[in-house]
């Protein structure tokens, strides 16, 4: 059985994706649960995850991203876009989930509340949506190493134009911003970055303990 480790050493950023292989339903429920079960900042999740499947849509956003080909080939396309209105209607929202799910009167997390509510009102519009932001990066990470524990590829990537996603996916009027994505799929036979030794820093490079 493989391990963690050797799921990531498996994984790479897929550069060419096998346009005729689809994720099961199975495999990509199993993909979106771990997106939903991941770390975030007080647990609010302050993002949303557009799954885009429909091909015209999807030949839009390529051109958004400077003509990659990840976007069309891939089986799925995850767009994770940061909450540019978090505030005391994610928070209020946040408690009542916490009520129902723990089975605990509001009234107790009231202290909770205020904090969460006070944190983020002392953050200005640009700081708010640098933090909104970085919680998307976490959740990328966990569907990184959810899809490898799949055996199926993902690329995360940067190189597309925020603005323009936004505008055709309808994120503006809905409070959100484009701020990272994720092809999702099957690696094609030809990609040849597949074969490429992983190249990273060592242990003794990258940690530091004191």
């Amino acid at each position: 059985m493989s391990t963690l480790l050797d799921n990531l050493n498996w994984r790479y950023a897929t550069k060419k994706f096998d346009a005729t292989k689809k994720i099961s339903t199975e495999d990509l429920n199993t993909l979106k649960e771990a997106v939903r079960l991941s770390a975030s900042s007080y647990g609010l999740q302050p993002f949303k995850v557009i799954l885009v499947e429909n091909p015209e849509i999807r030949e839009q956003l390529k051109a958004a991203a400077w003509g990659q080909t990840q976007i069309t080939d891939a089986s799925h396309l995850f767009v994770f876009a940061n909450d540019l209105n978090a505030g005391a209607e994610s928070v209020d929202a946040y408690i009542k989930n916490i009520s129902e799910t723990r089975g605990v009167p509001t009234e107790a997390l009231a202290g909770f509340s205020d904090m969460m509510k006070g944190t983020i009102a002392n953050l200005s519009q640009e700081a708010k949506d640098i933090w909104t932001a970085k919680q998307t990066y976490i959740a990328l990470g966990t569907l990184l190493s959810a899809a490898a524990e799949l055996k199926i590829d993902a690329t995360p990537m940067e190189g597309f134009s925020p603005a323009s996603f936004n505008e055709i996916l309808g994120l503006d009027k809905l409070g959100l911003n484009a701020a990272v994505i994720a092809t999702v799929g099957y690696r094609h036979d030809e990609d040849d970055a597949q074969h490429y030794k992983k190249v990273r820093k060592s242990q003794e490079e990258l940690f530091i303990t004191i």
